[in-house]
């Protein structure tokens, strides 16, 4: 038993053989199926906790970032985020390449010591007394360091079901006695090396979908303290427990979607339900845009008899910046002076706000299993931990760019600039769909083994 187990660690997931190939014959074993499986709970289990920890942290780092450095401001807050996605996306790729030549537990166990020491880190940020932030900066680059274990989860689980789906199809034999005859040899030829016939444009067109996807979804919960409390006038406490409660009730949406998605899956394209979750995410955004002549509460404490003294707007400005927060029993609420739009931008309706974040919350869950979906079947019956790794460099290279770019446009310009902008990458990554939609099909499918 140990050492089968062990054997079963340093081979490839499915195996050495390809479609046509003697060892593509070997129908799994009982035994080895329900040991197999058993692996594939406890990495669901490993990648749930995982993100329930990223979940509890994510809606605190930014009051966690004001509390133990008064200098941070809302852009760094997006550098910080980002730095979780730069280390997963250096490490997903190492783990990835790291699980195809040697056991896959290696990589899980190394990974998994890396998140519990950044995660220690983390929780003390608050000690030195200087720099804090900065120490907060390379905390979460650890633990997204740790976290790039993600690759190895998703290429076995992956793998497990590819797998079961070739041990299904072999009941029938004769449809692949009949492959060589029926594809003709040049194409059984490609089908002997999977890894050469891959669609590349293929693979390189759902990475782009899948860093559109986690690009929306990373912005989306960078910015959402910090809108709600400009907004509303929440306190860090109130932001803290309502945008939890938020996300919270987006998680349990997820499900739901995840388990309508399933069973919609099966009478439905693929491919359209992925644009269709791109639609409701373009609506989503849409709707969250400023309109109409309320404004938000503006904070005018820091100035005196809360009027405007005789300088004008730019000096104001310069003087609010470059003078230090001041350690009040009450912090201010509100949207802050330093951001010149909190002037003539209008409120954004919390009915407004809430429709938004139902719709997202149903439009991101979907792209997102769609398009990994997509890419798994695109890959077809091969070791995949390289190109997950890839994968998931993409999605963390999103996780990056995410946080900075509305940090940055969110601070500078506003909501109202900041949505239309993604508006926009929306429009041009449904283009992109639409563009491809006839070459996102399953390996087999593409070589005509089976019918769409």
């Amino acid at each position: 038993m140990a050492s089968l187990g062990s054997e079963a660690e340093r081979e490839p997931l499915l195996g050495p053989g390809s479609p046509g190939s003697r060892e593509w014959d070997v129908v799994e074993t009982q035994e080895h199926y329900r040991s197999r499986w058993r692996s594939v709970r406890v990495l669901y289990l490993t990648m749930f906790l995982s993100s329930v920890g990223f979940s509890i942290v994510i809606m605190s780092i930014w009051p966690y970032l004001q509390k133990i450095d008064q200098t941070a401001d809302a852009s760094f807050l997006g550098w910080v985020i980002a730095s979780f996605s730069l280390g997963q996306m250096v490490a997903s790729p190492l783990f990835g390449l790291w699980s195809n030549y040697r056991p896959r537990k290696e990589p899980l166990i190394v990974s998994i010591f890396i998140s519990v020491a950044a995660n220690c880190l983390y929780a003390y940020v608050h000690v030195p007394a200087a720099h804090n932030k900065y120490y907060m900066l390379i905390a979460r680059g650890l633990v997204g360091f740790g976290a790039g274990n993600v690759a190895v989860v998703r290429s076995y689980i992956a793998g497990a079901t590819s797998l079961q789906e070739r041990t299904s199809a072999m009941a029938n034999t004769s449809t692949c006695q009949a492959l060589g005859f029926i594809l003709g040899p040049e194409t059984t030829d490609e089908v002997h090396n999977p890894e050469g016939s891959i669609d590349q444009v293929a693979v390189v067109a759902t990475n782009v979908l899948f860093f559109v996807v986690l690009f929306i979804f990373a912005l989306f919960e960078t910015i959402l303290t910090p809108l709600t409390m400009d907004m509303y006038a929440w306190t860090q406490e109130q932001a803290v427990l309502y945008d939890g409660i938020i996300l919270a009730v987006l998680g349990v949406e997820a499900v739901i979607v995840f388990m309508g998605v399933k069973l919609l899956s099966k009478k439905i394209d693929e491919r359209a339900i992925l644009l269709g979750g791109l639609m409701v995410v373009w609506v989503g955004f849409f709707i969250l845009l400023p309109w109409g002549n309320e404004f938000p509460k503006v904070q005018w404490q820091d100035l005196h008899n809360s009027s405007i003294p005789n300088t004008t707007f730019g000096e104001i400005i310069i003087d609010l910046w470059n003078s230090p927060r001041e350690d009040h029993s009450e912090q201010p609420t509100g949207c802050p002076i330093e951001q010149a739009w909190c002037l003539y931008t209008p409120v954004i309706h919390l009915a407004q706000f809430l429709t938004a974040a139902v719709l997202v919350g149903i439009g991101y869950p979907a792209c997102n299993v769609m398009s990994y979906t997509l890419y798994s079947k695109v890959l077809g019956p091969k070791p995949q931990g390289m190109y997950m790794g890839w994968l998931s460099a993409s999605g963390s290279a999103a996780r990056i760019l995410g946080p900075v770019f509305i940090s940055h446009v969110y601070t500078y310009l506003g909501p109202r600039w900041a949505f239309s902008l993604v508006c926009g990458i929306v429009v041009l990554t449904i283009s992109l769909m639409g563009a491809v939609y006839r070459r996102l099909v399953a390996f087999s499918v593409r070589y005509g083994r089976i019918q769409e």
